[in-house]
Order: C-alpha cells, then sequence, then structure tokens
C-alpha cells in the first residue's frame, strides 16, 4: 500500500510539473455546454473551485465523484446562482448512501436564459413571438470508499442544450479518485494527512444541433427561372464539450478538536483554454453539539492567460437536529472581472 501511495503521489507531481510547461495556441471557444465548467456548490466556489482533493459531500456529483465514497448520510441539495443579463444556474441533487454498496446519487445542473423577443429583419422591434434559451444536464453518479485510504467514482451525464425550436444532445462521463495518504498526518485518523485527487469531466460524444429553426425556402436563383420556395437546411457542424483534467491536494496544517484549517491547490488541464491553477482555504469550528461553522477564501486562474476569474470568499454552517438530522447551508462570491462579483447560495438536508 506504501508503494501504491508513493507511486501516485510521484505521478501527482509530474503532472504538475507538465503542466507548469504547457504552451499555445489555446483552443478558446472551440466548446460548446460551457455551462458544465462554472462550478457548482457554494464550499468549492468560495474555496477557488480548489477542492478535488477536498470534496466529500453531495457537491462531489459536481466536482470528483469519488468524494460520494465518504459520504456517511443520505444529503438532499439544491444550489441557486444568479448570474448576469437574467441568466440563471441551479443545480439539485440527492443521494442515498449504503454502508456496504457505496453511495449513488442523482442530480440535474439547469442553464436557463430567460425569454427574449423574437426579431427578423422585416421586423426589427419584434414579430410578437418570444423565444427562450436552456442549457441541461441530467447526471447518475456512484461512488465508493475501496479502502480506509482511496476512493472512486463515476458519473453518467445526459447533456441538451436548446435554444427556441433548436436543440443538441450529448452523453458523457466523468471519472475521479481521491487517496488519503499518512504524510503530513498529526493525528494518525485516517483522511487527516496529505489528501490527492483526481478527476476527468466530460469525456463524450459531441453536440449536433438541429430543428426548426435552421430550416427555411430561399429562393437560389432570382435572375434565371422560377425556384421561390425551395426547401432548404442550413449544415450545422459538431461541438466538443468542455473536457477538463482536475488534479489537486490538500492537508491540514491545523486539526485539533474544535479548530481545522485545509489548505488545497489544483492544477486544471482543459480542452479550450490554456492550463491554470487554483488555491483555496477553510477554516472550520466546531461546536458541539450545534454543528460546524466555516470561513473560506481562494483564488481562481492563476497562471491562466487572460484569466476572467480572481478572488473568491464565502462561508457557511452545518447544524445538528434531533435524531441524527441535519441542516446546511453555504454562500459564496466570486470575482469574474468585468463581470462583477457573482454569488452562489447553497442548502442541504441531510439524514
Amino acid at each position: 500500500m506504501r508503494n501504491t501511495k508513493l507511486l501516485f503521489l510521484s505521478l501527482v507531481i509530474c503532472v504538475f510539473f507538465s503542466l507548469g510547461h504547457a504552451a499555445g495556441p489555446y483552443r478558446v471557444g472551440t466548446t460548446s455546454g460551457n455551462f458544465l465548467e462554472l462550478g457548482f456548490g457554494s464550499a468549492g466556489v468560495a474555496m477557488g473551485d480548489a477542492y478535488v482533493s477536498v470534496v466529500n459531500d453531495i457537491s462531489s456529483v459536481y466536482w470528483n465523484p469519488a468524494g460520494l465514497g465518504y459520504m456517511e448520510k443520505n444529503e438532499l441539495t439544491s444550489n441557486i446562482q444568479p448570474w448576469v443579463v437574467d441568466i440563471n444556474f441551479s443545480m439539485g441533487a440527492f443521494a442515498y448512501t449504503n454502508p456496504v454498496l457505496g453511495t449513488f446519487a442523482l442530480s440535474f445542473i439547469n442553464t436557463n436564459y430567460g425569454e427574449e423577443d423574437v426579431t427578423t429583419m422585416d421586423y426589427q422591434e419584434g414579430t410578437g413571438e418570444t423565444y427562450t434559451g436552456q442549457d441541461l444536464s441530467l447526471q447518475f453518479s456512484y461512488g465508493r470508499k475501496l479502502a480506509q485510504w482511496f476512493s472512486f467514482g463515476v458519473t453518467g451525464k445526459y447533456i441538451n442544450s436548446r435554444i427556441w425550436r433548436t436543440s443538441a444532445s450529448a452523453f458523457a462521463l466523468d471519472f475521479g479518485s481521491i487517496v488519503n495518504t499518512n504524510f503530513l498526518n498529526w493525528t494518525g485518523e485516517p483522511g487527516h494527512g496529505l489528501n490527492i485527487g483526481m478527476s476527468i469531466s466530460n469525456y463524450g460524444t459531441r453536440l449536433h444541433y438541429d430543428g426548426k429553426n435552421i430550416k427555411e425556402r430561399l429562393d437560389p436563383s432570382e435572375n434565371e427561372g422560377n425556384y421561390a420556395y425551395v426547401p432548404v437546411k442550413y449544415e450545422t457542424g459538431d461541438w466538443e464539450l468542455p473536457l477538463l483534467f482536475r488534479i489537486g491536494v490538500s492537508f491540514s496544517p491545523i486539526l485539533t478538536d474544535h479548530h481545522r484549517l485545509i489548505l488545497s491547490t489544483d492544477a486544471l488541464h482543459p480542452n479550450n483554454n490554456s492550463e491554470y491553477i487554483n488555491v483555496g482555504a477553510q477554516y472550520s469550528l466546531t461546536v458541539n453539539p450545534v454543528g460546524e461553522f466555516y470561513l473560506r477564501s481562494g483564488y481562481k486562474g492563476l497562471l491562466m492567460d487572460d484569466a476572467p476569474y480572481g478572488v473568491t470568499f464565502g462561508g457557511g454552517l452545518e447544524m445538528n437536529l434531533l435524531d441524527n438530522y441535519g441542516v446546511s447551508f453555504d454562500y459564496a462570491a466570486r470575482d469574474m472581472g468585468v463581470l462583477g462579483y457573482l454569488h452562489s447560495y447553497s442548502f442541504g438536508f441531510s439524514f
């Protein structure tokens, strides 16, 4: 087991160095379904998205499905993120934990772009119709702890993107693993040392848009013959999903019965941008028997060329109720450059 951990740690170090030496050109703007890489779950967002080796709750369905293997309770959660120009992101998830079989989870991610007026060259003030746009991902996840120090997970997802009467669908998989080492372990308890996490997100088919809005009736030759109202259909291309490889480490320099500080860093390799690094920190205060209180901060997009991201911060609480029930609330704010600070709210219930 010791040799396996050392081999995995060596692999992590090699990947970090390889990311640091990667160079352009970068395929910016060449993927579709980019709502899949925005970050969901306020705790992870507040830590600058440096969460792949930290996550151990229901938000694992987004960050790293291996985190589901460390869950001890069933959980139900929702996440709301108001965006700019009336765009709204939301996420909902339910996880069922079985001590023998592992953890199963169902979740969705929804993006609503609001309602717009339909305009044409003849009716530039509007035709009286309206249209909407929506991106949706339906997901089934499974995570299991195979040993006290190792967990793996997988997510299958159906993705649909729609604007008015044109839509596209795709299928994708996420894979992840978490290794808990004894390095920098001050207490000797499992999970209190250096943790290593890795995930691959959105490995799947391509989006191909089709529908009534790409069909027209045209006159291909106005001067020769009568070809009016010939039905034509625009040919659309296939769009890749935003494939994202994450690898990260985290550890706790402060760890007592009531206080814990977690420091984490993730290196990311996307298929549609330059490589970059996220860093984050979480301080938790345990007050028995009330629950836990959290303060979080981080920075997203270090070393990225022309990064649109920046500082993140937030906090949260978990309150213990009778009969092993619990409720949680988390908040995050993140700097999105010219878009200003955007906010994220998460509500959870455990039983």
